[in-house]
């Protein structure tokens, strides 16, 4: 999934002539933090209600403002993982796509950033869920795969977390059975360190969809 994929039409930009005022009123209707200014598709940079509040001269036009952020936007043709990563890093509530000649294309929201990562991990599919511990020079994918898949299940989505000053990993995997047991037993007989796991049965699973649903109301998607 791409950058131009996740671009919503629900935010429009800003212009050099709109006013503080204008603007913090725009940002409170779509409850972000931040909007591109843009003249015609030429993007002229991202200000931020800190900007407004620093100049203190609400009726002025944005194009008087200065513009702390610099290199906010991606690329078109960037994937998702990119767009997550340039999201945490610059601490924005909404990205500028622009296209491989810098022209303005619209803007990927966090909420639906967030909506479209829960669809990769599939968060919303049933299924059981483990988490395995593993030293980072045995980790192989493949083998975990092909151990789930001797027990006739699949895959959905998977993903690592490391840690500072560890050889250790955690390999969280999203498995499409709700009767994990059998996959558990041959982690086991493998050797695979098995630190929890969780069905669609369990209180857990209702918990995770009930957070992730309120996560859903709360950036209005």
């Amino acid at each position: 999934m791409l950058a131009r994929d996740l671009i919503t039409d629900s935010i429009s930009p800003l212009n050099t002539s709109d006013s503080g005022a204008l603007t913090l009123g725009m940002m409170d209707e779509y409850r972000v933090s931040h909007l591109p200014i843009v003249n015609n598709k030429d993007f002229l940079g991202l200000i931020s209600d800190t900007d407004i509040f620093a100049l203190n001269a609400f009726d002025d036009p944005i194009g008087n403002h200065m513009l702390t952020l610099k290199g906010a936007y991606v690329k078109e043709s960037q994937p998702i993982y990119e767009v997550i990563q340039t999201f945490a890093n610059m601490k924005l509530t909404v990205m500028p796509v622009l296209d491989e000649k810098d022209q303005y294309l619209g803007v990927i929201t966090l909420a639906t950033l967030v909506h479209h990562l829960a669809k990769i991990t599939s968060i919303d599919t049933q299924g059981g869920i483990i988490v395995l511990e593993i030293n980072d020079k045995d980790y192989s994918l493949s083998q975990i795969c092909q151990i789930v898949e001797s027990n006739d299940a699949t895959v959905l989505s998977s993903y690592i977390t490391s840690f500072p000053d560890s050889t250790k990993l955690e390999v969280t995997l999203k498995i499409n059975r709700l009767d994990i047991g059998p996959i558990l037993q041959t982690f086991d007989r493998y050797g695979f360190n098995v630190v929890s796991s969780y069905s669609n049965n369990d209180a857990y699973s209702e918990t995770l969809q009930e957070r992730f649903d309120s996560l859903m109301n709360y950036l209005n998607i």
